[in-house]
């Protein structure tokens, strides 16, 4: 599989450009940016912005293909989605190595995100079962009634740098197999997966138009949210610009999902298994470089617990393998970008300043622990802070990087008050051994998807993704049952069929009496 178009003049490894209307549109020089690969701080790539001519044309090709893709019946959309499912299968490695290459994150969990991306493929192919309607005989005299859902038309999602594989996934299986077609706008920082993908769709047999690829950064979505013919819009990002994308698609008419920011907490009860708890916390908090929407970023120490898990949590952070993605013993790997990372430092000085106690510094990182070739990346070690509280910045805001909090409350009670007071209500996890405390835990918190004893509570791909409060804004969660609803409309018909004598006008609504 070629991932891109090549071109033997570019200094860069490859060039990304658009996919629109089945083909690679070649990188132009009117505008694109650099891709780098955060391990090594070298450019990986050169990708195409999108203008709002180039959206234009995407958004033409996908209003083609429509009609002829919405008619054709759910079963054979259904088997070009199984042909590309054996198709990701068989590139999984492929697009893992391009995920670690662009993002950095580790191999092992790239091919995780493939997996995940994967399955939501396999509950797209059930999409006949999926669309099925309901049928009620003799509703009223003489009549029946049924409803069935059909396809908005031109859709498109706009995805983040942190999953450029499995979010896209989220979102364009469901809706093609229900029968729109897609518009992919993924992130400028790690394009290139976005075109594989693409290409394989092809392969399996998608014809041209139904899925299209303009890569970009915030003229390309504002040209997607302006343009008439897109119907909805799904979005996976920060919380300020998943707010303004809900407005900005509400007043233009469109159905808007729009996922934001989270700070994800895990409540330790005194009961727990202190080194699985830690392990979980390490894991959740560190693992993507803390670069996902599910980090843990914030634990929650119950009674004595803190007294008990900081000491691991500490020696824990501290032996973090932090290598170079492409290492099979590495366990977090760079941040994105330079300005993230300076971001992400940014946030450690200020909880120095406000107060935390800091136990492991992830500023004190070296190069040279991350491998060969790695002087220029964008490297970080994991942070632990001890001691935060909830007026610190570090504990109100999404820090999306490699920095874990400890706050330590007496009671269960204090523990849930503080997690539903926060704005963020995305995903948390309780650790413990009772049964009772699980129950109510997961009954009183205020938050969308809950964990007892499972660290990244991400449901499968049948259940739907989506938190609560600023996690996420609009009334519909993500793939699942919830992603079909979301890319179709329900038309309910009533029918009845004439039979006797005429009985004349009829002024009221029709009754079962």
């Amino acid at each position: 599989m070629t991932p891109t178009h090549s071109n033997a003049d570019s200094p860069v490894a490859h060039n990304v450009g658009h996919w629109i209307d089945g083909q690679v549109i070649p990188v132009a020089d009117i505008k694109t940016s650099p891709v780098f690969n955060p391990a090594t701080g070298d450019i990986a790539a050169c990708v195409s912005l999108a203008t709002s001519e180039d959206v234009d044309r995407a958004v033409e090709s996908a209003v083609r293909a429509f009609p002829a893709w919405s008619l054709t019946p759910p079963i054979r959309r259904a088997r070009v989605l199984f042909k590309f499912l054996e198709l990701l299968n068989r590139h999984r490695d492929e697009l893992a190595a391009a995920i670690t290459r662009e993002h950095g994150k580790v191999t092992s969990d790239a091919q995780g995100e493939v997996t995940r991306g994967i399955e939501i493929v396999e509950f797209a192919c059930g999409i006949p079962q999926l669309l099925k309607g309901d049928f009620t005989d003799q509703v009223s005299t003489g009549i029946d009634n049924w409803t069935l859902r059909q396809p908005l038309g031109v859709v498109a999602g706009v995805t983040p740098f942190n999953f450029p594989v499995m979010v896209p996934m989220w979102m364009f299986p469901v809706a093609i197999a229900a029968g729109n077609t897609f518009i992919l706008k993924p992130s400028p920082l790690d394009p290139t997966p976005s075109i594989m993908l693409a290409q394989l769709l092809k392969e399996a047999g998608l014809p041209d138009g139904v899925f299209n690829v303009v890569q970009g950064d915030k003229a390309a979505v504002d040209a997607l949210l302006e343009h008439p013919d897109v119907m909805a819009l799904s979005f996976v990002g920060s919380t300020p610009v998943a707010h303004k994308i809900y407005i900005e698609g509400a007043r233009q008419g469109k159905r808007v999902q729009a996922l934001g920011g989270a700070k994800n907490h895990m409540v330790v009860m005194p009961d727990a298994d202190m080194e699985q708890a830690a392990d979980a916390l390490i894991g959740a908090a560190f693992g993507s470089a803390g670069e996902r929407c599910m980090a843990l970023s914030v634990a929650v120490m119950v009674g004595d617990a803190a007294e008990r898990i900081l000491p691991i949590l500490t020696q824990k952070t501290r032996a973090l393998k932090v290598r170079n993605g492409t290492d099979p013993e590495a366990e977090m790997g760079p941040i994105i970008s330079s300005a993230a990372r300076e971001r992400i430092a940014g946030y450690i000085a200020q909880g120095q300043s406000e107060g935390a106690k800091l136990l492991v510094d992830g500023r004190e990182f070296t190069h040279a622990s991350a491998g060969a070739g790695c002087d220029s990346g964008f490297w970080l070690g994991g942070t632990l802070f001890d001691q935060v509280t909830p007026e610190m910045s570090i504990y109100k805001e999404e820090i999306f990087g490699p920095v874990l909090g400890c706050l330590r409350v007496a009671t269960l009670n204090e523990a849930v008050d503080l997690i539903n007071a926060h704005e963020y209500g995305n995903g948390v996890c309780c650790y413990t051994r009772d049964g009772g405390t699980a129950r109510e835990f997961a009954r009183r918190i205020e938050v969308g998807m809950v964990g007892i004893n499972v660290p990244l509570p991400v449901p499968m791909a049948w259940h739907g993704f989506g938190g609560w409060k600023k996690s996420l804004f609009g009334d519909i969660h993500i793939y699942g049952e919830e992603g079909v609803r979301f890319y179709t409309k329900q038309k309910s018909i009533m029918q009845r069929w004439p039979a006797g004598k005429r009985t004349g006008a009829e002024f009221s609504m029709p009754t079962a009496v």
